[in-house]
Order: structure tokens, then sequence, then C-alpha cells
């Protein structure tokens, strides 16, 4: 996955990337600190504006990132019985 960038207005109005996403777009989103940790995606604790435009932007990472994931079955171990030992 390439590296994402949220899309914020600045002060003369013209549109730029930021250093990263709010805490409110992440709730939003429905992704927390750890989620966003592990997708590698940055967070700007300073901002607290939300824009739709980047709420959008994190749900479609995170779904494409869910469906690139591989998807690993646990492998069955077999238990084997404790065998009784005889008393003299």
């Amino acid at each position: 996955m390439h590296p994402i960038k949220p899309a914020i207005t600045a002060q003369s109005g013209k549109k730029r990337l930021g250093k990263g996403f709010s805490p409110d777009e992440l709730k939003e989103a429905g992704l927390n600190a750890g989620d966003a940790r592990n997708l590698k995606i940055p967070v700007d604790r300073k901002r607290k504006s939300s824009h739709e435009e980047n709420i959008e932007t994190l749900k479609s990472h995170y779904e494409k990132a869910q469906a690139a994931k591989p998807k690993t079955a646990k492998p069955k171990v077999a238990v084997k019985p404790k065998e009784k030992k005889a008393k003299n």
C-alpha cells in the first residue's frame, strides 16, 4: 500500500497535503490509533478539524488493506491423550 496524506485547506484557501489525519477523522472512519499505526496512517494530534473527503479516503484505504491482507487458517494440532502410569 502506498502512504496516504490528508487534504487540508491552507490559510490562503488553497487545498494542500497535510501532515496527518485528525483523531476525529479516524474516529468517524471507524479506526483507532492502533489501527492507524498498523496501517501506517499518519496522525496529526494537533488537528481538530474533520473533512468528509479525508474520512472517505480513510475508509477506502482501510477496505483495500483488509482485502489485501492474506487470510490464513490456523493449523489444527492433534492433542495426544496422556498415558496413565501403572502403580506398583
